[in-house]
């Protein structure tokens, strides 16, 4: 079993920045990618950002490349979206997510399904 406990949420005007937390805890986590999805009110939820814990390797949705960046703490257990640049259109409960898939790439990353622990989740809101 994973848990997974978000931190971070908050409001800000478009153009500032946020850093979102994720600690994990109850398994190891070499074998495990952390992904970011976000959901806005009456859309689906949506893939931001995921890395493999393991090697570090990382991938983007095109939306945030170049404003966000995922990074980890291995001695906390933690992995962190940080967000600059933020938009309007960025406003959603941004969910940190565990996936135990295996792929060369990133396919098997993309999708929520692909994810079997999720966190609360956390509200981003920005205004213009």
């Amino acid at each position: 079993q994973v848990q997974l406990v978000e931190s971070g949420g908050g409001l800000v005007q478009a153009g500032g920045s946020l850093r979102l937390s994720c600690a994990a805890s109850g398994r190891t986590f070499s074998r495990y990618a952390m992904g970011w999805f976000r959901q806005a009110p009456g859309k689906e939820r949506e893939f931001v950002a995921v890395m493999r814990w393991s090697v570090g390797d990382i991938y983007y949705t095109d939306s945030v490349k170049g404003r966000f960046t995922i990074s980890r703490d291995v001695t906390k257990n933690t992995v962190y979206l940080q967000m600059n640049s933020l938009k309007p259109e960025d406003t959603a409960v941004y969910y940190c997510a565990a996936s135990s898939n295996i792929c060369s790439g990133f396919a098997c990353f993309l999708n929520s399904y692909d994810y079997r622990y999720w966190g609360q989740g956390t509200q981003v809101t920005v205004s213009s």
